[in-house]
């Protein structure tokens, strides 16, 4: 009924002739001087009942004339002579309340007033029953009561589709937000995978030309010159593929320029490690397995990683907090864990609830780049923990 509400409206009016019709005709009248003026119900009176209640059927398209339609009926059955019945008297209310919750103040406002006026002069004037203050108060309250209902259900609904539009507002910045936040850290990725690969490519132009040069004197030389090229080579394209869909901005072409030697690797993650605890936090490393080189991608992926964890959790862990740091060489992949026992969980969660922080996004970024699986999250006993996988060959 909620996609069709003019059908619900005509049931709504059908109903009310269900009830009341049978009333009208088959309940006598109070015997007194003052209901002996009144008319008995025949076929127009029933006709101007079934008019009037149906008339609620466009209650929402048409609500200040349904209300006068259904007042202009009342008027001709009261000067009649007819008695009052209970469709009529419920249509009524209904109007008064259908101005109000479905127009704006103007029309709500003019509707409300008019149907006010009738019903006062109806009692006074047109109903030939005489009808004591007290009940009068009560009524003409009830007709102002209804009105002030509709409107503020009217008020009610207007407030609830702001808050759903505005919500939608914020859906829609916050989906703009974070593929902006991709696309910068894929920018960002895709700068340092550049100056990899290209480090290899020096290292392979500086072998090949060394090997040119000596390979008449020195043959076996030359050889060796050239199986480092090709490991170099093969580590190269292995890192050429993973460029391959990251996406780039007018900036990187602005940035193309920049040095050609590789990024920070696992192989300075002590420095990195000082820096922290120079700053106070105290933070354990721990190696577990035999540790071996990743490929020069991951290696960059894995130090970035720590490097924004740990920076997370001196923005949100507390002057009192403890860090650790642990790499697991398995035999085919490296596990990254980053933990912490401060207060992290609720500030860190707090500080991204409308933005769920570019940096979250770079660590997602980052290990799905490279074929890993990333778990961020609250640490059993309190504190934060990062944990990741990646595979150590490329």
């Amino acid at each position: 009924m909620k996609a069709r509400p003019q059908a619900a409206d005509a049931l709504l009016a059908l109903g009310l002739l269900v009830v009341g019709l049978p009333q009208l005709f088959l309940e006598e009248l109070p015997e007194g001087a003052d209901y002996d003026q009144f008319r008995a119900p025949d076929l127009w009176s029933g006709l101007l009942v079934v008019a009037v209640a149906m008339s609620l059927t466009w209650r929402r398209r048409h609500p200040l004339q349904v209300l006068m339609f259904i007042i202009g009926g009342e008027l001709v059955m009261a000067v009649a002579g007819y008695p009052p019945a209970v469709p009529d008297v419920v249509a009524f209310l209904i109007a008064v309340y259908s101005v109000a919750a479905h127009r704006g103040l103007a029309q709500s406002a003019l509707g409300g007033l008019a149907g006010f006026v009738y019903f006062l002069v109806y009692l006074m004037l047109l109903l030939p029953v005489s009808t004591s203050l007290p009940v009068m108060v009560t009524d003409c309250a009830l007709v102002v009561g209804v009105w002030v209902l509709g409107r503020n259900l009217r008020l009610r609904r207007a407030y609830f589709a702001e808050l759903e539009d505005r919500a939608a507002r914020l859906e829609r910045a916050r989906g703009t937000d974070a593929r902006a936040a991709r696309i910068e850290e894929r920018s960002r990725i895709a700068r340092e995978l550049h100056d990899v690969v290209a480090h290899h490519v020096s290292v392979m132009t500086v072998q090949a030309g060394a090997a040119r040069r000596i390979i008449d004197r020195d043959a076996g030389s030359a050889r060796e010159a050239m199986s480092t090229i090709e490991e170099v080579g093969r580590t190269a394209l292995s890192e050429m593929r993973r460029i391959v869909g990251v996406l780039r901005t007018d900036r990187d072409v602005e940035q193309a320029g920049r040095e050609l030697a590789p990024q920070p690797g696992l192989g300075d993650l002590g420095e990195l490690l000082d820096h922290v605890r120079e700053t106070g936090l105290s933070v354990q490393l721990w190696i577990e397995g035999e540790a071996r080189p990743p490929s020069p991608g991951v290696d960059v992926a894995a130090f970035r990683l720590i490097q924004e964890a740990l920076t997370n959790t001196l923005k949100h862990a507390g002057p009192q907090a403890r860090a650790w740091v642990r790499l697991y060489y398995g035999d085919r992949d490296l596990t990254v864990e980053i933990e912490d026992d401060g207060r992290g969980t609720v500030t860190f969660m707090a500080d991204n609830e409308d933005n769920q922080g570019h940096g979250l996004v770079g660590m997602y970024e980052r290990v799905a780049l490279y074929g890993g699986e990333l778990r961020i999250g609250p640490r059993v006993g309190g504190g934060f923990g990062v944990r990741a996988r990646f595979p150590l060959e490329a």
